[in-house]
């Protein structure tokens, strides 16, 4: 499929069947991540897949909060995977201090959005999770204290596969061209990139 109409079919996905997933899609995914761009070739990132049930499980109660809501769609996944952030090549950390620019977290969004868009592709669905009892985590997964797990990835079949009706702001609305708030230029509306959807 085109990459707009990839774009448009992933979405955070909160409800899952309970089809295993197969470890070769899996490996896709992770290899579209491996794909990813990083400031200096750094690729300060590792990958860590919790696809048994049990242990997901068990991960999955160290994402959600007794009194909240929050994140109890991730007991339903039947995959996890936590992205460790890993240290960037030496030029990468002294770019970063200079600009004072995260470029790791940026380089690890990135690669998670790349394995987001394969999951995509393969019929799976996803969810990116931002909180989350990291302290808890780090020590189920028995990775090091000095390092940090910026994201979660929930992986499994959707319950639903059809994209929702994305709330996002209309395209000529997020641009200018030459300078900041330029309106006078002719643009695309987003009625004709959207309409390649439908």
């Amino acid at each position: 499929m085109s990459f707009l109409k990839l774009a448009n079919k992933r979405f955070s996905v909160r409800k899952y069947n309970n089809t295993p997933v197969e470890k070769e899609k899996i490996l896709s995914c992770l290899e579209a991540a491996r794909l990813t761009p990083s400031a200096c070739n750094s690729q300060p990132w590792h990958f860590v897949v919790v696809d048994n049930s049990e242990e997901a499980a068990v991960l999955a109660d160290k994402t959600t909060l007794p009194l909240l809501k929050l994140n109890q769609f991730v007991k339903e996944a039947p995959v996890i995977v936590a992205i460790i952030a890993e240290k960037p090549v030496l030029s990468a950390q002294i770019g970063g201090m200079i600009k004072k620019k995260p470029f790791y977290l940026m380089d690890i969004g990135m690669a998670a959005e790349h394995f987001c868009l394969q999951a995509a592709e393969e019929g799976l669905g996803t969810c990116m999770l931002g909180w989350f009892n990291e302290k808890a985590v780090k020590g189920y997964l028995s990775v090091p204290k000095a390092k940090s797990i910026p994201l979660l990835i929930t992986l499994g079949y959707p319950e639903k596969d059809t994209p929702p009706n994305k709330i996002r702001a209309k395209l000529e609305d997020i641009y200018s061209f030459g300078k900041y708030g330029h309106l006078d230029t002719p643009h695309t509306s987003a009625l004709d990139v959207r309409g390649s959807f439908e």
